[in-house]
């Protein structure tokens, strides 16, 4: 992954952090556990769907 993709990452894992403090899913004092959780997650996804360009699930 290059340096644009690992800052996409980041700025998704941010939004939708900030989305669920919003909407009253996740408390802003737990933002830290939340966030690490969020970003690992979507930076997995992203892993994956590098590996696998046609898209499908392996």
């Amino acid at each position: 992954m290059g340096a644009k993709t690992d800052e996409l990452i980041l700025k998704t894992a941010k939004e939708i952090v900030v989305k669920f403090i919003e909407v009253g899913n996740i408390s802003p004092t737990s933002f830290h556990d939340h966030f690490r959780n969020i970003y690992n997650t979507v930076e997995k996804s992203v892993r994956e769907s590098e590996s696998d360009p046609s898209g499908k699930s392996k």
